[in-house]
């Protein structure tokens, strides 16, 4: 038996359990882990809140929060390569398993070693802000020079972003609150503080002729004031917001495999990705980790530390 924090229902916090549960069964393409660290995202109270049903994996209720996680490897499940017991793991509960757990399952195909190095608090925090910087940056294709704002800058994905930008010789500028500022002029940002300044009249001094890219990080209203600042609609990537394509931008398009997995490590080993870790909670506090990351309150990554 392990503890696991869940819920029974659909809702907002009030919902949240911690529970008791034998430890999963991995199925055919998934494996066993003893968790060491899950990341926190806000996909967790999206998929709690009942907004994406069709990432719940259709496992009964309790379910699992979370949906990265690092960890060790305690069984395989049949037609499983690349990967044995004892092995130290990162990846996505992409089958609803959930990580906010002492154990859980992770689909095999979305899981890679943790390279010698790399420790697994840093591990855990690339399956979703590592990995998704590196699919939108490669989705844009920008020159280095180019110019590109970065919506919503203080979060995980967007301080990821911002340093794989300066890392490729982009020009990067960030928005967000000013309890950010730090961590974004930290990642290589030129920092835009939307409760004080005009964001389009601050950016457009900026950069005159226009951003060749936006990677946008926050959605609705935001993104439609700052979508008319680059000189290509089509450069406007969302990863949250899927409506952009009624402006004529472009939704992220996500690689979730070992490959891309593996990538994101080598780019955290290099210094590149190496994320902010701004709170690291125990099992017991989880609701407070999720919390933070739910009001927005969150500057960089934070992670709950199992065992």
């Amino acid at each position: 038996m392990g503890q696991a924090w869940g819920f029974s229902r659909h809702g907002g916090p009030e919902v949240q359990e911690l529970f008791e549960r034998p430890d999963p069964a991995p199925r055919r393409g998934e494996v066993l882990i003893r968790v060491d660290v899950a990341g926190v995202n806000p996909l967790d109270h999206l998929l709690r809140s009942g907004l994406v049903p069709g990432l719940d994996g259709g496992r009964p209720f309790p379910r699992v929060l979370g949906m990265e996680a690092a960890g060790t490897v305690l069984a395989l499940g049949a037609d499983v390569d690349g990967l044995d017991v004892g092995d130290a793991v990162f990846g996505f509960a992409l089958t609803g398993g959930g990580t906010y757990a002492e154990t859980t399952v992770l689909a095999a195909p979305n899981t890679a070693r943790i390279p010698a190095g790399l420790s697994p608090a840093v591990a855990a925090t690339l399956p979703v802000a590592g990995t998704t910087a590196v699919d939108a940056l490669d989705q844009l294709g920008l020159p280095a020079g180019a110019a590109i704002l970065v919506n919503g800058v203080g979060g995980g994905v967007g301080l990821a972003v911002a340093r794989l930008a300066a890392a490729r010789s982009l020009r990067v500028i960030g928005t967000g609150s000013a309890a950010k500022r730090e961590q974004a002029e930290a990642a290589g940002a030129r920092f835009i503080d939307y409760t004080t300044e005009d964001v389009v009249t601050t950016a457009r001094a900026l950069v005159p002729g226009g951003f060749d890219g936006i990677v946008d990080l926050v959605g609705g209203s935001s993104l439609r004031t700052v979508a008319p600042l680059t000189r290509d609609p089509r450069n406007v990537i969302a990863v949250g917001d899927q409506s952009v394509t009624g402006i004529g931008g472009r939704f992220v398009e996500r690689r979730l495999d070992r490959d891309n997995l593996e990538r994101a490590a080598r780019l955290a080993l290099d210094g590149v990705l190496a994320p902010a870790i701004t709170a690291v909670h125990p099992l017991s506090d989880a609701p407070a980790a999720l919390a933070t990351v739910e009001n927005g309150h969150a500057a960089g990554k934070v992670v709950i530390k199992v065992t």
